[in-house]
């Protein structure tokens, strides 16, 4: 469950951004919240009056090609998110020490920090 501030804001942000990038299905829509299929499971989106997001990840995706998922998200708008002391690429991804994992930081529609990671 991802918690929004403004439902319909987050509902366009996730269908029209995210869906073609992680393969996120139609939302099924009540009047409590929207849930997208994704993978096996689902992502909830509830609004809650006021909501503020916070500074850690909410989310995270596991891509096969993270240069290829980035491309996609800033070719959509989003800005891939940079971190001082982190040495990341011309498209904002961080390679682990160990070279096991290339990931990348962004923000939703309501400011929740969302993630994509390649392993190996």
């Amino acid at each position: 469950m991802i918690c929004v501030a403004d439902r319909e804001r987050a509902r366009a942000f996730y269908g029209d951004v995210l869906a073609p990038v992680f393969g996120l299905g139609a939302p099924r829509i009540d009047h409590f919240g929207d849930q997208f299929p994704c993978g096996e499971g689902w992502i909830r989106l509830t609004a809650l009056p006021d909501w503020q997001a916070g500074q850690y990840p909410v989310l995270g995706w596991q891509v096969h090609d993270a240069a290829a998922a980035a491309q996609a998200l800033v070719a959509a708008g989003v800005t891939m998110l940079r971190y001082p002391g982190f040495d990341q690429d011309d498209l904002g991804l961080w390679t682990s020490p160990d070279g096991g994992a290339r990931i990348g930081w962004f923000n939703d529609s309501e400011g929740n920090l969302l993630s994509l990671t390649q392993q190996g």
